[in-house]
């Protein structure tokens, strides 16, 4: 018995699948202004709406109930969109500095040595060493807590020091660091 609810359930939200999927990702689409998303948030959408189709089914209006779940998927997306390019502009909102003669070894050991580092330890470090963030400047680029930057700069800088073999791994780091930054700035 409970396959024949389940047959006609599928088989209900199956046409209000085929009726209003074209709608939806239209909407996603004008609510973001990224046609490539549109399909993924309307596809979204209409996952959640069978999760919940029961609730939906029972609605006034099935349709209203849809689009208020699109409206809600593109929201949190631009908001998504909106922090990342903030944390991008934080990121290279820094001032380049200019090193004559830098120490190309140096920074070759040191480049090295960052990407044997995971990525949350090395983007602490590079953000609080190389562009002089502050902890709370680095954890909101990050998009993670104070503490959680002080332990994985600290954790970073430890591992650093074992791998570069010296106690003076956070100065050689931070020159290091500034140093290529401008070649890669250059290379932009």
């Amino acid at each position: 018995m409970g396959t024949v609810v389940d047959d006609a359930a599928s088989v209900e939200f199956h046409a209000f699948f085929e009726r209003h999927y074209a709608e939806l990702a239209r909407l996603a689409h004008l609510l973001t202004g990224e046609p490539d998303a549109a399909d993924d948030l309307a596809a979204d959408a209409l996952l959640a709406l069978w999760h919940r189709w029961d609730r939906v089914r029972a609605a006034d209006h099935p349709a209203a109930y849809a689009r208020g779940v699109v409206a809600n998927l593109a929201r949190t997306r631009v908001r998504t969109a909106v922090r990342e390019r903030r944390r991008i502009a934080l990121f290279w909102s820094q001032r380049e500095e200019r090193t004559e003669n830098p120490d190309v070894a140096g920074v070759v050991d040191v480049q090295e040595a960052l990407r044997r580092l995971p990525f949350r330890k090395r983007a602490c470090v590079v953000l609080r060493h190389a562009f002089d963030l502050s902890e709370k400047d680095t954890a909101l680029a990050l998009g993670v807590s104070v503490g959680t930057v002080k332990s994985q700069t600290s954790k970073g800088m430890a591992e650093l020091q074992r791998l570069l073999g010296t106690q003076t791994a956070a100065r050689q780091m931070h020159a290091a660091v500034a140093r290529s930054g401008e070649a890669a700035g250059r290379n932009r």
